[in-house]
């Protein structure tokens, strides 16, 4: 198989690593891997928290505004995504000049322009990937703005009714499903990031995704928004200052 697609056993090797650590990266914060609380669990509990606090006003003005504000990340993501993706394709026009660039690496590795070809089709593909669930989560955050819009209004102990639960359920759960989906998009992007150490020389791809996911596992795990989130502000009962720490 790595004859038929140019690439060494070096090259399939350091790609399932790729893939073995953006799979087992996704699981741990989607909390189904390890038990530790990861950010992205902590702020969808927050994101029902809002929709019940929503559900609890009449006027949804702060709520309408906090989702223009969700929209418009994801649309500038996915509009990033696209321009990327076009950069891709001129890198396919110019992969002669390219592969001399990379050949004068101190650790550029000699690489035929099929091989270099086939990485960058590679790199198609993930921001694809990250396109169509920024695309994706766009339209989920769109419909969430219609059922906040079909939340009842709070009357008294009739705001605690069935049916306003069961709105409030589904907001919920499309905006959650929204939150995935833009994380998902944004996961991508940050793997085509380690991605590019692989145009180098595959060790160089090795360390540029163990990189990453010491980077992506200490924010989701053991950053101080974590902290701020789950309400655990670093050095209590220690003495330490309150100030929260920079991220």
């Amino acid at each position: 198989m790595g004859d038929s697609i140019h690439l060494s056993a070096a090259d399939v090797a350091a790609l399932a690593f790729f893939l073995v650590v953006w799979v087992l990266h996704t699981l741990a914060s989607d909390g189904k891997l390890i038990s530790r609380v990861s950010l992205t669990t902590a702020m969808n509990a927050q994101r029902e928290a809002w929709m019940r606090n929503m559900a609890e006003r009449e006027v949804r003005i702060v709520d309408t505004a906090i989702m223009n504000g969700l929209q418009q990340g994801t649309a500038f993501f996915a509009s990033s995504s696209l321009i990327a993706l076009g950069g891709c394709f001129a890198l396919l026009g110019a992969s002669d000049r390219v592969l001399q660039v990379l050949a004068d690496l101190p650790f550029g590795a000699a690489s035929s322009r099929e091989t270099f070809q086939t990485k960058v089709f590679g790199l198609v593909l993930i921001l694809a990937f990250a396109f169509f669930k920024f695309g994706w989560a766009y339209r989920l955050f769109n419909y969430c703005s219609i059922l906040i819009g079909a939340v009842p209004i709070p009357h008294g102990e009739a705001s605690r009714n069935p049916v306003s639960e069961t709105a409030v359920w589904r907001a919920t759960r499309m905006n959650v499903l929204a939150g995935k989906h833009f994380n998902s998009g944004l996961r991508a992007v940050f793997f085509s990031i380690g991605y590019l150490g692989w145009f180098v020389d595959p060790v160089v791809f090795v360390l540029s995704t163990l990189v990453l996911l010491a980077v992506l596992v200490r924010r989701q795990f053991f950053s101080a928004a974590r902290q701020a989130v789950l309400g655990q502000p670093p050095g209590v009962g220690k003495g330490r200052s309150m100030r929260p720490d920079s991220q």
